[in-house]
């Protein structure tokens, strides 16, 4: 049994502040400003808080976590200022690097001097033989070298978005590039990466992720893996999976209650790779609106079969003309066969219109949103005021307006695309760069905690700390509360409790940790 004495933040629906909170065997006993006379005086573990702060533990709502994983362990370059500095990394990283296919990723063309994405001849100067996949930071296309060019053409070169002169893959050509790469790694290997990936996003306070799976493996074995990875991982950390299909029997098949997320589910691509769709063109690009994957009617059929077959839908839309056909093919499915608490959701809503909002409010869709994409240094206003114009980038995230409209909101990293950092997710929701658009600190704790967990069904066990729910919580080094919102970057996870235990690091083989996962029964 503990005692934790402090300040406790539920995160509850009325925002509840106590002074104690009792915890035994996984489970909260009490929480309350008065500490009742049968745990007082017990030989109990205390714990003191002093000007910390205990919360639920965060949720990671939107995250690829087997590229994630696959790329937290390769090249990151998010914070390079150069080709040339990106060049000299990848020299020295491939000298070390013992994989047949070396991957790299975070290259912009907006966040380096040269102003332009790192070319495959420039990737040539520095890789030799050595075949280089070297992911873009939107995680929407990439930039291959001449070595893995020769190994992928042939499956490429008839698809939209590629291109030979400079070895940058688009849109389907990347597609088709990133599922070879995927199927390359060592099944091993991977499962090794997402040990150490869980032990990164328990280190920033995250005790659950949803994932989303099926990036071309065969059989999609992908999506098995993070099942079974899901249900044997240790120290009560938890996967929720997403599968990133348009065929609603694949998930029906494996027992999965939802289906979604990118790559086969996303409507549209990104304003990185211009290519967001939209429903006016972009600036100075003629009568250019970017790309819809689907059809209207294809959208429609898939969301109408899935929602008759009851899972729960998700899926990615960026641009406005992306979001309007998601808000209506979700509208139509529940109209053509309603249920009352289905959490399917539109993920990203960067781009959102009036009259999606209203569905969304109506129907009761949530939205997993990206507040990290705000003030991204990858992609910077200057470039979306450039493709967008001034007044459309101001209307980009407004979280202010979905908060307000009752919309249940979320937040995640969309990583790899961007770092697993809620206290990032927190900072850029209270002070976003339009003040009607701004979360109160506790608008912006509930949506990294409860949220989450209610994105998925979770909300009865998890996601604030009330009597009889589980003891996932982390200890914050200051209370967000009471710290100047500017400051709230200076805030550090200290402490994950998962089950009312201080989460230790992955330790179980991977043929233990396979076996057990697939045995399991544990939710995923």
């Amino acid at each position: 049994m503990k005692i934790f004495d402090g300040t406790i933040l539920t995160c509850d629906s009325e925002n509840n502040v106590y002074k104690y909170l009792v915890e035994d065997e996984g489970k909260i006993l009490f929480v309350g400003n008065e500490l009742p006379s049968e745990y007082d005086g017990k030989d109990v573990e205390k714990i003191s808080l002093g000007k910390k702060v205990l919360l639920p533990s965060f949720v990671d709502t939107h995250m690829h976590f087997a590229s994630f994983a696959t790329f937290n362990a390769g090249l990151n370059v998010m914070d390079a200022r150069s080709n040339k500095e990106i060049q000299d990394r990848l020299r020295e990283f491939i000298k070390h690097d013992k994989a047949k296919i070396t991957i790299a990723f975070g290259a912009s063309p907006y966040s380096v001097s040269d102003g332009h994405l790192i070319t495959r001849s420039e990737l040539d100067e520095v890789s030799g033989n050595q075949p280089v996949f070297f992911i873009k930071y939107d995680g929407h296309a990439c930039v291959v070298n001449t070595a893995l060019l020769k190994k992928v053409e042939s499956k490429v070169k008839d698809l939209r978005g590629y291109n030979k002169e400079t070895g940058e893959m688009n849109q389907e050509a990347f597609f088709a590039v990133s599922d070879f790469i995927t199927s390359s790694i060592p099944i091993i290997q991977l499962i090794k990466n997402m040990q150490k990936a869980a032990d990164y996003c328990a280190s920033q306070g995250i005790g659950m992720v949803h994932t989303v799976s099926g990036v071309g493996f065969s059989g999609d074995l992908d999506v098995d893996m993070e099942r079974w990875v899901g249900r044997g991982i240790e120290n009560g950390f938890q996967l929720r999976v997403f599968m990133q299909s348009m065929t609603p029997e694949k998930a029906i098949k494996r027992k999965l209650p939802r289906i979604g997320g990118c790559f086969e589910c996303a409507l549209d691509g990104c304003f990185g790779s211009k290519d967001a769709a939209l429903n006016e063109p972009y600036e100075d690009s003629g009568d250019y609106k970017g790309v819809l994957y689907y059809t209207d009617e294809q959208v429609t059929e898939f969301c109408k079969k899935a929602n008759r077959a009851g899972l729960q839908i998700e899926m990615h839309a960026i641009g406005d003309r992306a979001f309007d056909q998601a808000a209506k093919a979700i509208k139509a499915a529940l109209d053509d066969f309603p249920r009352e608490d289905h959490r399917h959701g539109i993920i990203h809503d960067c781009f959102p219109t009036k009259e999606g909002i209203e569905i969304c409010k109506k129907y009761n869709i949530q939205m997993p949103v990206q507040t990290s994409f705000i003030n991204w240094p990858q992609e910077p206003d200057e470039y979306l005021e450039k493709i967008l114009g001034k007044k459309r980038t101001k209307e980009l995230n407004p979280i202010g307006t979905f908060v307000k409209g009752g919309i249940s909101v979320s937040a995640g990293s969309d990583a790899p695309c961007t770092d697993p950092n809620p206290i990032l997710w927190i900072y850029n929701a209270v002070n976003h760069p339009i003040p009607e658009q701004r979360l109160s600190v506790y608008e912006a704790l509930r949506m990294c905690t409860y949220n989450g967990y209610y994105a998925t069904f979770d909300e009865k066990e998890r996601g604030s700390l009330e009597k009889g729910k589980i003891a996932d919580m982390v200890i914050l080094s200051e209370n967000p509360y009471e710290i100047p919102k500017e400051k709230l970057m200076e805030i550090k996870p200290e402490t994950l409790y998962l089950g009312g235990k201080i989460y230790q690091k992955q330790k179980k083989s991977v043929l233990s940790l396979i076996l057990s996962g697939m045995c399991s029964k544990r939710k995923i």
